[in-house]
């Protein structure tokens, strides 16, 4: 199982609406870099959801649920997606401004390629960010 952190703006796809919904296509993701990412998950991993703009935090966890798979919203065959379902709201959200000032982030995607829609989660930085959510 590997572990991901899913970038979206919270007034366009939000973690409730993903609650609302259950089950949503992981699609917009055109950067080469994230779509590799999205190319690389399986079905059973587990993924931060994270607002950005204002809010920049992360605010539950998903899992994916299908292999990846093209966009059937788009006419081309690089553009991936992948399935993902609500699992559970984090007891407490986890800043950006936590996670910058935590020195166990070191090296963490999330700060070093700040753009990056989607980026990897090793599993000591997955159970930091747990820990600071209060699980």
């Amino acid at each position: 199982m590997a572990y991901w952190l899913l970038k979206s703006e919270p007034h366009v796809y939000s973690y409730a609406d993903l609650e609302r919904d259950t089950t949503t296509i992981w699609d917009g993701v055109n950067n080469n870099l994230a779509l590799k990412y999205i190319r690389t998950m399986q079905p059973g991993d587990l993924a931060l959801i994270y607002h950005t703009g204002d809010e920049r935090r992360a605010v539950g966890i998903a899992e994916v649920t299908s292999q990846p798979y093209a966009d059937p919203a788009l006419d081309d065959p690089k553009r991936a997606v992948v399935d993902v379902k609500a699992v559970r709201p984090l007891p407490q959200p986890v800043t950006l401004a936590q996670i910058k000032a935590d020195p166990n982030f070191e090296g963490f995607d999330l700060l070093r390629i700040s753009r990056l829609s989607i980026v990897p989660v090793s599993e000591t930085h997955w159970q930091q960010i747990l820990h600071l959510a209060g699980e």
